[in-house]
């Protein structure tokens, strides 16, 4: 039980600092999509523990995944795209007119 309580810790952690992470470093889209990302790896964790816990299939991780790549993959075409465009990823450095 105290390993359990440990995990859901973990999970806690991981999860509070990809937020903190996303809310402070908003000025630079590389380092918003890190922080997603972290996020989304938080919630595979959390979603691996209680599937272990309730002892259920692991087939709702596998295509939690597969959205997890693809919302990965958007996000790394559009900084593609922006930087292309714009020179880098500096949110203040174009205007949106």
């Amino acid at each position: 039980m105290k390993i359990i309580l440990n995990m859901w810790l973990v999970f806690l952690f991981m999860y509070i600092v990809g937020n903190l992470i996303f809310v402070s470093k908003y000025k630079h889209l590389l380092i918003v999509l890190l922080s997603l990302e972290f996020i989304v790896l938080s919630i595979f964790f959390f979603m691996l523990i209680m599937m272990n816990f309730i002892e259920n299939d692991m087939y709702m991780l596998m295509v939690f995944l597969v959205f997890s790549v693809c919302e990965g993959s958007l996000g790394l075409s559009i900084l593609v795209s922006m930087i292309r465009t714009h020179g880098n990823d500096y949110f203040q450095s174009f205007s949106l007119l």
